[in-house]
């Protein structure tokens, strides 16, 4: 039987908005574990850019975060036809996962970021910042689960997503899904889509800047707000730099 039977469809929750069609095969299956020991620190960094992206690109991640142990997950995807990371996290007592994701794009490619957190113990904390921003007729979504066990009380999870359109055409997904079966947590989650700031705009317009670098600065600002976790100044740069540029080539 050809794998390619078990390829999802676009009826599957987790696949409502992919661009199915680009897959292989070979494109699924294919995760990575990460365990995180207790009381320990570990931080990831995705970025998929022009520089090693083929024309489908899917990351598989599994992360067991122990008993007070924290793990960062920060990642910008800016290359790919149909690009597509996907993280199932699952939560020891007092342990931490913070995100912070950016998709960038135009033309008909499809950029997204999906997860699963799984709040299994108690006292454990998780915060997921996604920033989107397309063109054209590029796509940027954000599929985002959150499940709270029933004994797993003092849970505090958050997502907050927001996309940027700049041209007509281009569209911005947003789905939460919040499973919860405790009763003393903190669960929040935001989704806001808009266009550029005309007010900012033609304040910064009027102060001799360019229309060009104008938006540059204002997309710097906003997709800036998914590496607000991130303490390495030289990955700050890094991950900001990839973003900037795909928007540079757009300009």
């Amino acid at each position: 039987m050809s794998g390619t039977l078990d390829l999802p469809t676009r009826k599957h929750e987790a696949w409502r908005y992919s661009a199915v069609d680009k897959l292989r095969a070979g494109d699924l299956g294919k995760w990575r574990q990460i365990d995180v020991a207790s009381g320990d620190n570990a931080r990831e960094l995705l970025v998929i850019s022009d520089e090693n992206a083929g024309e489908t690109e899917v990351v598989q991640l599994r992360v067991n975060i122990a008993d007070d142990a924290r793990f960062e997950l920060f990642g910008v995807i800016a290359s790919g036809e149909f690009s597509r990371v996907e993280v199932e996290v699952t939560m020891g007592r007092g342990a931490h996962f913070e995100m912070g994701g950016i998709t960038v794009g135009g033309r008909n490619t499809v950029r997204e970021f999906v997860t699963r957190v799984n709040h299994a113990e108690p006292e454990a904390t998780s915060n997921q910042t996604v920033r989107s921003v397309h063109w054209g007729a590029g796509t940027g979504n954000f599929l985002g689960a959150i499940d709270v066990a029933r004994h797993a009380q003092k849970t505090d999870a958050a997502q907050d997503f927001k996309g940027l359109l700049l041209e007509k055409g281009a569209s911005v997904n947003a789905v939460p899904q919040l499973e919860i079966f405790a009763d003393d947590v903190k669960c929040a989650h935001g989704a806001t889509v808009g266009q550029l700031d005309e007010t900012a705009r033609f304040y910064m317009a009027a102060r001799g800047l360019s229309p060009d670098l104008a938006r540059r600065l204002l997309v710097q600002a906003f997709i800036g707000d998914a590496l607000v976790g991130l303490d390495d100044e030289e990955a700050h740069e890094k991950l900001l730099g990839t973003a900037l540029d795909k928007l540079d080539k757009h300009l």
